[in-house]
């Protein structure tokens, strides 16, 4: 090794390593520079739109002062709502659990649990330290804690482009057992709607050992495999059966009309939204705006019913299908399954001959869930067609 030489060889054994006060310096100021600061905005919002949960996003405004200015400028944003509050006086105006049935209780959702730096987002940029102490409070043990709507938390985001709400529950209580889904679109009012349910929802699995068993009425199975066929048996009316199909349209639809009613502040706050949908963790229920829609909301006004906290319904045109087992082929199988197409009464739906939808106007009821939804839609629209007409409420 020649003179001066500090360290052993590379590990070529070509020359020696030798010690440079220049590249540690440079090292040094590397190690501490903050590589987001290197980012472009364009970028970062990249970032945060893939975050798109609210209280994350608060959280990220929190850290760092460049953060707080562009958060609001995220324009795909999901908020995920903690807890629903009672506008019941009887209910003692708190959080109440899941709700045994809509009719009992308008309610109004929160986000609760919320660091109180999300709360500050609301608010202009303050100064650097502002921004130090809602870190620090980020970092405490125990922040404090508030609640928000979710059009107060929303109200700052200026270029929202797609929405996405989900409350912690769907609406309507109904068994673990019972299948129940809906999916309703909304401009100024109800533009459609379909509904699935079912008495109850298995799978084929465990339905495969009682397959070798005599059916104890095989007129009525007869009456529910063919495809032309699937008459509504007596028994429907008489079992309660009709009723409970009734409670499911009606509760189904209040619920969709609540929801478009909380949405109307929303939407009036932000022009530039472009898509809407607000669903349920359970899944049970969707509501969607696109931005025709949106925009029909903001230049039409919005008819209440009365003073319930609801959007009036029109008056409905529906298409109802019934299986009184409908076995959906590797899936499940589908007791009482019963499904609902419904518009408002003035644009009713294009018929075929036999009063079934026609295949091209039937696709926006077909294509309305995922699989295995799709699939048991699509056997029933295959079956016999009832009619019937509701007036506005």
């Amino acid at each position: 090794m020649s003179s001066g030489a500090v360290g052993a060889a590379d590990p070529d054994g070509l020359r020696p390593l030798r010690w440079d006060p220049a590249v540690e310096k440079e090292t040094e100021e590397e190690e501490g520079i903050d590589h987001f600061d290197r980012l472009p905005d364009s970028v970062l919002l990249v970032i945060f739109n893939r975050v798109g949960d609210v209280k994350a996003l608060g959280r990220c405004c929190a850290v760092y002062r460049r953060f707080h200015a562009l958060i609001p400028l995220v324009d795909d944003v999901v908020v995920r709502v903690d807890c629903v509050i009672s506008d019941d006086p009887s209910a003692g105006g708190g959080g109440f659990d899941k709700p045994h049935g809509l009719f009992s209780h308008f309610a109004r959702f929160v986000l609760g649990g919320l660091v109180k730096a999300l709360g500050q987002m609301l608010s202009p940029a303050s100064s650097a330290d502002a921004v130090a102490r809602k870190s620090a409070l980020l970092l405490s043990s125990s922040p404090e804690v508030s609640h928000h709507s979710p059009t107060e938390v929303l109200k700052n985001f200026k270029e929202i482009r797609r929405l996405r709400i989900e409350l912690p529950y769907g609406e309507l209580g109904v068994d673990d057992s019972t299948l129940l889904k809906w999916k309703a679109d909304f401009g100024c009012t109800l533009e459609s709607c379909v509904i699935l349910g079912a008495s109850s929802e298995v799978s084929s699995c465990s339905m495969s050992a009682k397959s070798s068993e005599p059916d104890p009425n095989p007129s009525l199975q007869d009456a529910c495999d063919g495809d032309d066929r699937g008459s509504i048996p007596e028994s429907f009316y008489a079992d309660g059966s009709l009723k409970r199909r009734v409670v499911w349209t009606i509760s189904s639809l209040i619920a969709a009309s609540a929801r478009h009613y909380l949405l109307h502040p929303i939407v009036a706050d932000h022009d530039t939204l472009e898509c809407l949908d607000l669903t349920d963790a359970d899944g049970q229920g969707l509501l969607t705006m696109d931005r025709r829609q949106l925009q029909e909301l903001r230049t039409k006004p919005m008819m209440s019913s009365g003073s319930s906290q609801r959007t009036l319904l029109p008056a409905l045109n529906m298409h109802l299908w019934y299986a009184h087992q409908l076995e959906v082929p590797g899936e499940m199988v589908l007791k009482g399954a019963t499904l609902l197409a419904i518009r408002p009464s003035e644009e009713r739906m294009g018929e075929a001959a036999g009063g079934v939808v026609g295949s091209s106007d039937g696709c926006w009821v077909s294509d309305t869930f995922e699989e295995p939804y799709r699939t048991a839609i699509r056997m029933l629209m295959k079956r016999k067609t009832y009619n019937l007409e509701m007036n506005s409420f």
